[in-house]
């Protein structure tokens, strides 16, 4: 019974990643990637179909086949992941003007993902 429930758990936790991954695609501040991989973590325990689906989708899968398999990103993912990183912050500092304390916070958890994203692996 446990374990049942534990596997309809983790799927709906997938289906809700996969969803926030799509309106990632549509909003500058909401990210796709990291949505996907948890997607594809709960898929890998409750769901081998919709996993396997998530790996063989034309857009994302190679990304995330690499990610998979190799625990890496390329470098090319890693730029593109930067830069939006930059946009999506900047553009939200700006619109948060004449809030300094929010604005710090922001280019704090911004500066932190930009670390965390450079020093993500590349493959050899």
């Amino acid at each position: 019974m446990m374990q049942l429930l534990r596997k309809h758990l983790l799927a709906g936790f997938g289906w809700i990643c996969v969803l926030l991954g799509v309106v990632g695609l549509l909003l500058p501040v909401l990210p796709t990637t990291p949505f996907l991989l948890l997607a594809l973590a709960a898929f890998s325990s409750s769901s081998p179909d919709i996993h396997q689906r998530l790996l063989d989708n034309r857009w994302f899968g190679p990304d995330l086949r690499q990610w998979e398999e190799q625990r890496c990103i390329s470098h090319v993912a890693k730029q593109r992941a930067m830069l939006l990183i930059v946009l999506s912050f900047a553009l939200s500092i700006v619109m948060l003007s004449g809030r300094p304390l929010i604005q710090g916070l922001m280019v704090s958890f911004g500066g932190l993902l930009l670390l965390l994203v450079w020093r993500l692996p590349e493959p050899r």
